[in-house]
């Protein structure tokens, strides 16, 4: 799923691929243990600054879709299989299996094993894993929705799943093994991104989830099993069972300080959140439950909310922090790498800033929406803030590649329409609005100084093609994408890397990133054959005809691929500049205290 950057657009979980990485249908046949995960043990408490404070435990809803809270929800979740270096998939078979039983028809049965317990004790079960199929399939979902306000207009919404369901919604009503421990899913057709599904995040309980929704977990089985797929043309009446955890599931885990509930604590992972000062830093501190094969060898990991790119820079050289991944400027390298004991790492992030048009107010009208487009001055901002960092970089002229895949990348650029925009064209913008000066209100992060820049320079330069340009810049920004409080909106995705679901869940029209209203039916068409479809080259060629239907349709424009920067002090060792969702928490299992 693909995730917003300071938040969290999920692809898969938050949101995978978004076309970064294409994924072969291919096994995996390694393991943890024989890959030297886990570092010697070495006690101790590792600090490390992120920009941007927690706000929910469930980062697979749609409000709560952040960066911050998918980190967290990775150092507290069991998960089947994780991503190498090289975005190879590596099965965790301490915790379970993935067997490809069948591929024609597609059959997968996922296995927890015996004693992988919660940190409450329970043992982690088959319920977790058809908790987790139902809110990805929205197997029971059957609301007709208003392409517009994105309102309900009949039927069931249950889940608020910030991903896309149409792929894993291929699924047949899973099969739980007699000890409930497995469970198997047949799928009526092919689904490209079917691996990806074992390693969303073991992370929400369903034995918690039932208690705080006031029902037992056999009634909740009862009511999966016994409700039938949603069909909008005949929706089924309303089940209140379903309807009590999906209600719990979409906002129990949201919060701004410690919980006084311990339920909503109870953690799969290596980690389980054990404090929160409100605005200052949140703890957390080994399960001692946990057996799940990426044991880490210190204590805790304390979490600083710094989001200051300097200020995380000073508090690294004070030593109060030791590890950081501030916002990449050159500034920033340059301060970095006057520490003597700093180690600065560097590359490109699978992530990437945009803006994006709402489809409904000022922006219904396609010449509106492409008057405001050749006003955007993107190599004015690339200069500003990606150039004194990489001077190698370009304006990313693509909605679904971007420029490191190489030559998918370049084909869909040569093809996309893109070139359109290659340039600010102010008179093009004016002769479009024919006289009119529309009033264009853009949501933006105010504490983010990137999206400050951006928005400075596309009000100044739309404002001399007539438009009234107003300034929605807050810190809440996250909260309010999809709200149709704004216009424009300026934000960032970030992918996983791999997998193909990003696509779907932000262009489909019921997408769960989809927070523009865009609705074109032929890209819907081509979203659900994409997720059919197991060839990468046939992938690659599917997304390249979305991306110029995206451009067509003026439904906004890229920006930049961010540049990343990670540094630590000499006081931990085993930390990378990994450029996906997870940050520098990718592998925290190998970090060790020095000393």
């Amino acid at each position: 799923m693909i995730t917003t950057t300071n938040r969290r657009p999920r692809g898969l979980v938050a949101l995978a691929g978004a076309g970064i990485v294409a994924l072969a249908l291919t096994a995996c046949t390694a393991d943890p243990a024989e890959n030297g995960t886990g570092g010697e043990a070495t006690g101790g408490t590792i600090t490390a600054a992120e920009v941007n404070e927690l706000t929910s435990l469930n980062d697979a809803e749609s409000s709560s879709n952040l960066d911050i809270n998918g980190k967290v929800a990775y150092l507290t979740s069991s998960q089947f299989v994780y991503l190498d270096e090289a975005l190879e998939f590596v099965p965790n078979e301490t915790f379970g299996t993935v067997e490809l039983v069948s591929e024609d028809p597609l059959v997968v049965t996922y296995t927890i094993n015996e004693g992988q317990v919660w940190s409450d004790g329970t043992q982690i079960s088959a319920d977790d894993l058809l908790l987790n199929w139902a809110v990805q399939s929205g197997y029971y979902n059957d609301a007709t929705v208003d392409p517009e306000s994105g309102e309900v207009t009949g039927g069931n919404s249950y889940f608020n799943y910030a991903g896309d369901t149409s792929g894993l919604g291929l699924s047949e009503y899973p099969e739980i093994s007699d000890d409930n421990l497995s469970m198997t899913l047949t799928y009526t057709e092919p689904y490209a991104d079917w691996q990806l599904v074992g390693t969303g995040l073991i992370g929400r309980p369903m034995h918690v989830i039932a208690e705080e929704a006031g029902v037992t977990i056999e009634e909740v089985r009862e009511a999966f099993e016994s409700t039938p797929r949603g069909n909008p043309d005949a929706p089924a009446e309303e089940n209140a069972t379903i309807r009590a955890v999906a209600d719990f599931w979409n906002t129990g885990y949201i919060m701004s300080e410690f919980p006084s509930n311990e339920n909503l604590l109870v953690s799969s992972g290596a980690f389980i959140l054990s404090a929160w000062e409100p605005t200052q830093s949140i703890t957390l501190e080994r399960n001692p439950e946990y057996a799940g094969g990426l044991e880490p060898s210190y204590d805790s990991i304390v979490i600083r909310f710094i989001g200051d790119a300097n200020a995380q820079v000073t508090a690294l050289q004070n030593g109060e922090v030791d590890i950081i991944k501030p916002q990449a400027s050159a500034d920033t390298i340059s301060s970095l790498e006057a520490i003597a004991d700093a180690t600065v790492l560097q590359g490109d992030e699978f992530n990437y800033d945009h803006i994006d048009l709402s489809f409904s107010g000022v922006f219904a009208d396609q010449n509106v929406r492409e008057a405001f487009l050749k006003t955007i001055p993107r190599q004015q901002i690339l200069d500003a803030i990606v150039t004194p960092v990489n001077p190698e970089a370009a304006v990313l002229d693509s909605q679904i590649f971007v420029p490191t895949v190489g030559e998918a990348y370049d084909t869909s650029v040569a093809n996309n329409g893109s070139d359109a925009y290659a340039e600010v064209d102010i008179e093009g913008a004016r002769e479009l609005l024919a006289g009119a000066t529309p009033t264009v209100n853009i949501l933006y992060n105010s504490e983010n100084p990137n999206r400050v820049d951006a928005f400075e320079a596309i009000a100044a330069s739309a404002s001399e093609a007539g438009f009234i340009v107003e300034a929605q810049g807050t810190p809440e920004w996250g909260s309010l994408l999809g709200s149709g409080t704004y216009d424009a909106s300026i934000f960032g995705w970030v992918s996983s890397g791999v997998g193909v679901a990003g696509v779907p869940q932000i262009f489909s029209t019921n997408g769960g990133g989809n927070y523009s209203g865009y609705s074109n039916p032929e890209v819907d068409a081509l979203a659900q054959e994409l997720q059919t479809t197991i060839d990468p080259d046939a992938q690659i060629e599917i997304q390249q005809e979305i991306d110029a239907l995206l451009f067509a349709d003026a439904y906004g424009l890229p920006l930049f691929q961010g540049p990343g920067v990670t540094a630590h002090s000499s006081a931990v060792e085993g930390i990378t500049q990994y450029p996906g969702q997870t940050g520098v928490f990718w592998n925290f299992w190998e970090w060790n205290v020095v000393g």
